[in-house]
């Protein structure tokens, strides 16, 4: 009986996709067709298929695609590598805290954008450049997760600890402090995986090669179906790489309860 309740409830959530789908999909095609945006801006949806199959056969998809996804990597490793170590030692090192309090106070309402002057500056139009700018982005992100996660620790597994000799700093927070907080430190993370998108996209709208830079080449020329055919790709393949670190973080994680 259980089964087969569950087995309803799933078709049901499978439908109503469905139906959303279809309802956005009808809605896209009436915008397109009664032209309620400006006339040649709305894309036609039934002709994204065919921009995707010339998007594939021209060559440039496949290129840009891996273009995006070395900056992508870079980026969201150092700024997830270095969020964490700076959130973690400012949340169990009170003089380390209060020595960047205001300098993280001032720093953090910058939006990653705003570096790309220097980007371009320092690192030319380049995946160097793409990188820092996505590095900022995920940096704050997993700065505050895993500052918060840490200092939400409650205080008594510490005391524990030192009550079975575990007193020294690295031995306390490295065996009691950061696995208690690894539910929120990897919340922060995979949030960070969707951040390095949308800020990576950004960036390449700036010239930097990959997916954005050819949204914005598309675009130029008036080509809105190319246009949604790489917003689409966007979304596979955070979709692929969201899926790729949930595995990860449920392996990480096992201990939890289900």
């Amino acid at each position: 009986m259980a089964t087969a309740t569950l087995s309803n409830a799933r078709a049901r959530a499978v439908l109503l996709g469905l139906l959303g789908l279809v309802a956005f999909i009808a809605l896209w095609k009436a915008a397109e067709a009664f032209e309620w945006v400006r006339r040649g801006t709305m894309p036609d949806p039934f002709l994204v298929p065919s921009a995707a199959v010339d998007e594939f056969a021209s060559g440039r998809m496949g290129p840009a695609i891996a273009s995006s996804l070395v900056h992508y990597a870079w980026g969201l490793g150092i700024g997830s590598l270095l969020g964490f170590l700076v959130g973690a030692l400012a949340a169990t090192n009170s003089t380390f805290d209060g020595l960047h309090a205001w300098l993280a106070r001032i720093l953090r309402p910058i939006p990653p954008l705003a570096w790309v002057v220097f980007a371009i500056a320092w690192f030319k139009v380049s995946h160097a450049g793409a990188a820092f700018v996505i590095a900022i982005g995920v940096f704050w992100v997993n700065y505050f997760a895993t500052y918060s996660a840490v200092r939400n620790v409650d205080p008594r597994f510490s005391e524990l600890a030192r009550a079975f000799g575990h007193g020294g700093y690295l031995k306390l927070h490295t065996s009691v402090t950061l696995p208690a907080a690894s539910p929120g430190i990897f919340a922060g993370l995979r949030t960070g995986v969707g951040q390095a998108w949308m800020t990576l996209i950004a960036a390449e709208l700036l010239g930097v090669p990959g997916m954005g830079q050819e949204m914005n080449a598309a675009a130029g020329v008036g080509a809105y179906e190319a246009v949604v055919v790489y917003m689409l790709a966007i979304s596979v393949v955070y979709s692929c790489s969201d899926w790729i670190f949930g595995r990860l973080e449920d392996r990480a994680l096992r201990w939890r309860p289900s």
